[in-house]
């Protein structure tokens, strides 16, 4: 994987004064070498500068970008952060119409297919991706990134000037632009935290290319077209073809995303999803003579500390061990202390750019940095519960009521810790309810369908949009902050163009939670592992980290200087520290309760302070 960064404007020279702008690129690259410690390089001509850091997974020896191709007066330059799994069926396309390859790297294979079929080349692409094509021939700078999201890419405009970066942070190296929030963002930060409206950095004017979209930046402006979207239509096949169909989709995808130059790994928590990529992972490395490692995580103590309940029934540690023995993998328990748990809620923060998933967040940075002093790439069962509708939510008589994000419908607690004139000033609530109801409006509807199964479609295309984005997020920003690439196959978008159209009663078959998924794992997988109930990522139960929290919590309202002073009520807080009571209501997902709460906000005091964001009124 990779970093990516740039910036194009029609009315500046940057070639003629190389000496300005080379410095800016290789800053670019500098607060992104996360993302690619290996090797870096950039590219400048009259109208765009490109820069690029890279992670060497593929072709390691002929892969460096920019690359630059430059063929009968015409010349087109890429930069690429991405895996593209059918690249060898893409090349042998290329090669029949023509095309001369000089490196083995899927790169090429992407700035030849632009090349060849211009910018509808990204729809044969299968992958994870997001790059930027500059085509000095129409003077024109493209940027595009996969259907599902799982790479990351910001834009902003600047004085007609289009700059744009894997991660935000990287839009700031350029003079000028300036870590601005106004009430909108800070809408983002407490009404929708730690999640964002797709397309908003939360940062003022700053935009992200939405998941399976091309941004168009030439003379004539700013243009951005779909090239993929969801459509829904009938399902026609009985229950054991869609068996059949989701075993060759979801075991399909996960050989493919094995495709890898240096050796991979996978995370293993024993849940069905983590635990169908890893017996599928170590059956094809056996066929090789090669056996898999993996790793599982938890906390120090947490088996002393653990309390069973209805989001976290069960520690994940036997499963693990049941697994590891019937996959024959080479394994690695890791455990994270409150000291580092509490440490990396900061380094999280850096990581994403925004506050973010707090101790859930911090937890898997710590990890992501542990594997990566052994492994490149790894293997995730992420997104399969959007997917398959594996969360409570899709369940519950309550979220088919709400009028709300069915993750978020308790609002209490975004609001009781926040000052009453910040709280008339910020429209909350409403804010969050319009970003719903916008995303209502856009579920792909079916003619005919019944009450109930619209209403199952609205809430798996709200955790599409919104709830796997958060998590896909986190995966991205703690692996590539160490240097890990993370792969998602269960993301894959023929999964999810296929299952969105599957109706419930075949996702959920005989009432068993992810029963599509669990039928076509049937070969893969012991039966008791294969219908373990499920048991979210795991969280400390340990009452010395609140504590700490605590603790840091008062130093912070103490702290004159404090910038998050503006927006908490002291008394309130205070309050709320001395009486948890509302401790064991998540305010987002299953995860994050009264402790969560606490971490978010000391993260979001660090944001304020370590962006210096200019809050706007």
């Amino acid at each position: 994987m990779c970093g990516i960064a740039g910036f194009s404007s029609f009315t500046t020279d940057y070639a003629a004064t190389t000496d300005k702008w080379t410095p800016i690129l290789e800053k670019m690259n500098e607060v992104q070498k996360h993302r690619g410690p290996d090797e870096n390089g950039i590219y400048m001509d009259e109208h765009c500068g490109l820069a690029h850091v890279r992670l060497s997974i593929i072709d390691l020896s002929t892969g460096q970008q920019p690359m630059t191709h430059s063929a009968e007066g015409r010349s087109c330059t890429i930069v690429y952060n991405g895996e593209i799994y059918n690249m060898r069926e893409l090349r042998r396309e290329l090669r029949g119409l023509g095309v001369q390859f000089q490196t083995e790297s899927d790169t090429e294979v992407i700035l030849a297919g632009y090349e060849v079929h211009g910018i509808n080349f990204v729809k044969k692409l299968n992958g994870i991706f997001a790059f930027a094509i500059w085509d000095a021939w129409k003077q024109k700078l493209y940027l595009f990134r996969d259907r599902s999201g799982v790479k990351p890419l910001f834009y902003t405009i600047y004085n007609n000037t289009m700059v744009f970066a894997s991660e935000i942070k990287g839009l700031f190296c350029y003079p000028g632009i300036q870590p601005e929030v106004d009430k909108e963002g800070l809408c983002e930060v407490f009404g929708l935290g730690p999640a964002k409206t797709y397309g908003k950095g939360v940062f003022r004017n700053v935009n992200e290319v939405l998941p399976a979209h091309i941004v168009e930046f030439g003379e004539n402006g700013v243009h951005s077209y779909a090239y993929w979207k969801l459509e829904s239509r009938p399902h026609e096949e009985n229950f054991n073809r869609t068996v059949e169909r989701t075993e060759e989709l979801v075991t399909g995808a996960i050989r493919e995303q094995m495709l890898s130059d240096v050796p991979i790994c996978t995370f293993l928590s024993g849940g069905v999803d983590s635990s169908l990529v890893t017996a599928v992972c170590s059956k094809e490395l056996q066929k090789q003579g090669k056996q898999l490692d993996t790793y599982s995580f938890d906390f120090v103590d947490n088996s002393i500390h653990f309390q069973s309940n209805a989001f976290q029934p069960t520690q994940d540690r036997p499963w693990v061990e049941q697994m590891v023995k019937f996959a024959n993998t080479n394994h690695h328990f890791l455990e994270c202390n409150n000291e580092d748990l509490y440490d990396y809620l900061f380094d999280a923060v850096d990581a994403r750019d925004l506050p973010c998933m707090a101790d859930v967040e911090s937890s898997m940075l710590y990890f992501c940095k542990k594997v990566a002093g052994h492994n490149k790439v790894t293997l995730t069962g992420e997104c399969a519960d959007e997917i398959f509708g594996g969360y409570p939510w899709f369940h519950k008589k309550e979220c088919f009521e709400a009028e709300m994000f069915p993750w978020s419908m308790d609002f209490k607690p975004r609001t009781m810790l926040l000052k009453d004139e910040v709280l008339r000033e910020l429209p909350l609530e409403d804010y969050a309810r319009v970003a719903y109801e916008k995303t209502i409006q856009e579920t792909p509807k079916l003619s005919g369908e019944g009450k109930e199964e619209s209403r199952r479609r609205e809430i798996a295309y709200l955790n599409l949009k919104w709830f796997m984005q958060t998590l896909l997020d986190r995966m991205d920003r703690t692996s590539m902050h160490s240097g890990l690439e993370a792969r998602v196959p269960l993301a894959d978008h023929r999964i999810i163009e296929y299952v969105w159209n599957v109706p419930w009663e075949m996702k959920c078959h005989n009432g068993i939670v992810k029963g599509l998924l669990r039928a076509a794992g049937e070969n893969y997988l012991p039966s008791e592992v294969l219908y373990r109930k499920k048991s979210p990522y795991p969280k400390t139960y340990d009452p010395a980290y609140e504590d700490r929290l605590r603790r840091e919590m008062r130093e912070v309202l103490q702290n004159a200087n404090a910038p998050i002073h503006v927006l908490l009520d002291h008394k309130k807080v205070e309050e709320f520290m001395r009486n948890p009571t509302d401790y064991g209501r998540p305010f987002y997902g299953q995860l994050m309760a009264g402790p969560q709460l606490l971490a978010y906000l000391l993260q979001v005091n660090y944001w304020l302070e370590k962006y210096r964001v200019r809050i706007l009124g």
